[in-house]
């Protein structure tokens, strides 16, 4: 099924946008990351990158032409893919945006909008795949001067978590979503204006608009009508979708995510914490100072005999990795190859480097090398399957798994093989740091050939992992254990580590994958040659 790629909404006023530059042109060969064109908006030019891999089947709109935000601009797809009705449906929809439409509703009571001397600002677009985006945190209060190119927030999309400038100044006198709330693109996110404006009546006077809105669509052309009930449907399902449930507000508990992450590791039940945060927020200090004995009389809760339950709203990044593994696992026929290596020399040899060096690697690190020089040898498990054809990446670009406080995110080192041990070591640092604030980039993320997931931190010896697509296997790393072994007919005391790989059968088979490994073990148990 091709992918349908529409003009985004990359400022909170663009209604249009008109594409300066294409780089590339149909029939070329995609990439996730790659820049597709530059898009002039109504504040900057820009440049919009590819969220899908395949080919460019289809320009929508042309260098130097012009066309609103939502309307068609590219679809990638397969090779000789059929997309004549989504190019119809596009020209379709074009046509009946033409059509007049009665606009003779009767005025309210309420005044315009126009009136008032203020900026509305609603929920950005900050991708082509955004549908809605939380609040991480609000940089600024009701009441605050907002100069143009403040950061009034940080809003998380289904890709990242991004500073989001004001282009106005004046002050912020409305904030329409709460830091941890979400709304839909498009929805009020915030107004800033003149400190004696009435808000409350502006706030009417844009409802006002909404129902004149609604009126002018009743009263449009019975063929348009159809079209606009069934575009109305459509929202009324997206709204349904993304509106988290929440439980009645006097058994509300709002929690930092660190917070619900270390009650949910030490058993606690949230509702039973009283918070020390702002507006009773429980925060990490709370749960660390928690006490079960006083705790049940302070919330004034019944010590047994009565059932409980916290609920949370879905985070963008979960709802997202629940679709992508979800995607992986019903798509790929997966099947796993389990090993263990003895670990002896590459602690011996880890220890020697950092001794003799001021830049300090890691075993998770000496892994990515040691996998990026096999993969390197390998380039059928260094691939990606189409349904007419199989990629083998002759580039390593290995996706490291990092836990955050909502999942996990997967930063990428670029060119594995051909980065030191060092600079490997401060690159995962960095990511790492980076990714527990919400601060890496879609492009950081984006490009992987393979992945790499170690739990042996938390003491899990052997694990198995759901493939990151659009990758063909995943290495899921242990913990080195120390145990009796038997090395040249005796036992003695030695260090070993299990690693499982989880692969697409479409793409490796059982054979393929074990040469991979066997080639892994040699540069793991004689980590001398991961530097030849």
């Amino acid at each position: 099924m091709p992918e349908i790629i529409n003009m985004p909404r990359l400022s909170d006023t663009m209604e249009e946008g008109t594409v300066a530059k294409w780089f590339k042109k149909v029939g070329d060969s995609i990439k996730e990351g790659d820049i597709l064109a530059e898009i002039e908006t109504d504040k900057a030019t820009m440049e919009f990158e590819a969220f899908y891999e395949g080919e460019l089947l289809h320009i929508g709109v042309n260098e130097g032409e012009t066309a609103p935000v939502d309307s068609l601009l590219a679809i990638i797809g397969d090779k000789n893919e059929n997309i004549s009705n989504y190019v119809a449906k596009s020209t379709s929809k074009i046509d009946i945006d033409k059509q007049p439409i009665n606009d003779k509703a009767n005025p309210l009571d309420s005044p315009s909008i126009d009136q008032f001397n203020a900026e509305v600002i609603n929920m950005p677009r900050l991708s082509d795949t955004m549908e809605e985006g939380i609040v991480a945190s609000w940089n600024k209060k009701v009441g605050d001067v907002v100069k143009e190119g403040d950061i009034l927030a940080e809003i998380e999309t289904d890709k990242a978590t991004m500073d989001f400038e004001s282009f106005y100044s004046g002050h912020l006198i409305y904030i329409g979503v709460k830091e941890g709330e979400s709304a839909l693109v498009d929805s009020i996110l915030a107004i800033i204006g003149d400190k004696n404006t009435d808000v409350d009546q502006l706030l009417k006077s844009l409802e006002s608009d909404k129902i004149i809105d609604k009126k002018n669509e009743l009263e449009a052309p019975l063929e348009i009508q159809k079209d606009i009930n069934e575009a109305s449907k459509i929202e009324d399902i997206k709204k349904e979708s993304f509106t988290p449930t929440l439980i009645p507000a006097n058994a509300r508990v709002i929690a930092s995510p660190l917070a619900k992450k270390m009650a949910i590791e030490r058993g606690i039940t949230l509702s039973t914490v009283s918070g020390s945060g702002d507006n009773g927020r429980i925060i990490k200090r709370d749960i660390e100072n928690f006490n079960s004995n006083n705790a049940l009389s302070n919330k004034n809760i019944t010590p047994s005999g009565k059932e409980s339950l916290v609920e949370f709203a879905n985070s963008q990044m979960r709802k997202t990795i629940a679709k992508r593994l979800s995607q992986s696992k019903f798509s790929a026929p997966h099947y796993y190859l389990g090993v263990e290596f003895d670990m002896d020399n590459l602690i011996s040899f880890r220890s020697q480097h950092n001794h003799v060096t001021e830049s300090k690697i890691s075993f998770n690190d000496l892994i990515i090398k040691a996998t990026g020089k096999a993969l390197k040898a390998h380039p059928e498990v260094n691939s990606r399957w189409y349904d007419d054809k199989i990629i083998h990446h002759n580039h390593v670009h290995i996706g490291v798994a990092v836990a955050v406080d909502e999942g996990l995110v997967v930063p990428v080192v670029k060119f594995a093989d051909e980065k030191s041990l060092s600079q490997i070591g401060e690159l995962v640092k960095d990511f790492a740091s980076r990714a527990k604030e919400k601060k890496l980039t879609p492009t950081e993320m984006d490009g992987s050939t393979f992945t790499i997931s170690n739990l042996g931190m938390y003491g899990i010896s052997e694990f198995t992992s759901i493939i990151n697509q659009p990758n063909s296997a995943i290495l899921s790393v242990g913990a080195i254990i120390q145990k009796p072994i038997v090395k040249d007919g005796k036992i003695v005391i030695g260090n070993t580590l299990k690693l499982t790989l989880a692969c697409d059968h479409r793409t490796v088979d059982g054979a393929t994958g074990s040469f991979f490994l066997k080639t892994l073990r040699n540069f793991i148990e004689n980590p001398v040659s991961i530097l030849l």
